[in-house]
């Protein structure tokens, strides 16, 4: 009886390591949550106040980027820019949206003859940002995210 006591007595001591939970570190679980999601795309696109109505994500990308174009349009319209030469041109622009909402232009690209034709271009296109509508950032996981796009333009002056 001793020895089964013994017995029972150490087998007890010996098997707390099988009763012990198993921690998880939150740094591991954090970074599997970071890899099972894509962080380039958005849940929700930046928008105006004039895309209020828009529901889904397509819609709303398409009503900033119309309102975009729209913007400049009007805008280079007022301007009646003139030109020695025909300019028939696709100008990309690169945006940049901070979590903010604040819109800046990160790069113009635009063929040398452009630029020739119409000597402030970058500058024409970054003071037609001033009268846009209020701009709400993009969203990802319920966070305003700082977003990067391209919106090509075309512009056609004779």
């Amino acid at each position: 009886m001793k020895y089964l006591f013994i017995l029972i007595f150490l087998s007890s001591f010996f098997s707390c390591n099988y009763y012990e939970k198993k921690k998880l570190n939150s740094e591991t679980i954090l970074m599997e949550e970071l890899k099972t999601f894509n962080w380039n795309e958005l849940d929700s696109y930046p928008s105006f106040d004039t895309c209020e109505d828009s529901i889904d994500f397509q819609e709303t990308k398409i009503c900033f980027e119309q309102t975009l174009i729209s913007h400049f349009s009007e805008f280079f319209i007022e301007k009646n820019l003139v030109v020695t030469q025909n300019v028939t041109d696709t100008i990309r622009i690169d945006f940049l949206v901070n979590n903010k909402g604040s819109l800046s232009i990160s790069n113009i690209q635009s063929k040398p003859l452009t630029r020739q034709q119409i000597p402030g271009l970058d500058s024409l296109i970054t003071h037609s940002l001033q009268g846009l509508p209020k701009l709400y950032p993009a969203i990802k996981r319920s966070q305003q995210v700082q977003s990067a796009f391209q919106l090509p333009l075309i512009l056609v002056v004779k």
